[in-house]
C-alpha cells in the first residue's frame, strides 16, 4: 500500500444538513470517510484533500471564501501532518490543478477515492485517475449524491448513486464498501 493514496473529494459544509446543497446520505457517507481517513492516517499514508470553489460568488454553492466551501470538520485536514488539499475550480479535480503532480512526485500507483457527488465529481475524478494509468477503488458507502431531474422525472440518489456505480465498477474502478476493503487491509 505504500503506493496508494487517498482522495477525498469535496466532502464540503454545503453537501451537509446545514449547507446549500445537502446530499442524500452525506453524514452516513463521511462517517465511513472517516473511517479511511483514519485508517491511512495510522499507516503514514498519502491523503490528498480535494476542495471544490466555484470561481464566481454567484454559485449556488461552495462560493469562493464562504463556511460553506470549507471542508467537514469530520474530514479537517492535517496539513501539519503532510495532507495535502488541493483546490479546484471544475468537476475534475485533475483539470487545472496540480493533483497528478502531486501524486507523481510521491510515487502513486494506486488511488482510493471517497467523496461527493457520485454522479459529478467522484465520476470525472475516477474516469481521468484511470485514464491516466492509476489503479482505483471506489468506496461507494462513502460517497453521496442527490436526486436528479431527467425528462421530468425525479430520480432518486440511490437510483443515480448505483448507476454511476456500476459504471465506474464496468471498466474504471474496483468499486466496494467501505467495511469489505477495511477487512482487506488487515
Amino acid at each position: 500500500m505504500n503506493h496508494t493514496a487517498l482522495i477525498i473529494v469535496d466532502l464540503q459544509n454545503d453537501y451537509f444538513p446545514a449547507g446549500k446543497w445537502p446530499l442524500v446520505g452525506i453524514e452516513q457517507a463521511a462517517e465511513n470517510a472517516a473511517s479511511v481517513l483514519a485508517h491511512f492516517r495510522e499507516q503514514s499514508l498519502p491523503i490528498v484533500h480535494i476542495r471544490h470553489e466555484f470561481p464566481s460568488d454567484e454559485a449556488p454553492f461552495f462560493v469562493p471564501g464562504s463556511e460553506g466551501a470549507r471542508i467537514h470538520a469530520s474530514m479537517a485536514p492535517q496539513e501539519s501532518a503532510g495532507e495535502a488539499v488541493i483546490l479546484k475550480n471544475s468537476v475534475n479535480a485533475f483539470l487545472n490543478t496540480t493533483l497528478h503532480e502531486h501524486l507523481q512526485e510521491q510515487g502513486i500507483e494506486q488511488l482510493v477515492v471517497v467523496g461527493a457527488m457520485s454522479h459529478m465529481c467522484i465520476d470525472a475524478a475516477t474516469r481521468t485517475a484511470a485514464d491516466l494509468g492509476y489503479g482505483v477503488t471506489v468506496l461507494q458507502d462513502a460517497c453521496a449524491t442527490h436526486d436528479q431531474v431527467f425528462n421530468g422525472e425525479t430520480v432518486p440518489a440511490a437510483q443515480v448513486h448505483a448507476a454511476f456505480m456500476a459504471g465506474l465498477g464496468f471498466a474504471y474502478a474496483e468499486v466496494t464498501d467501505t467495511a469489505a476493503w477495511l477487512k482487506q487491509q488487515g
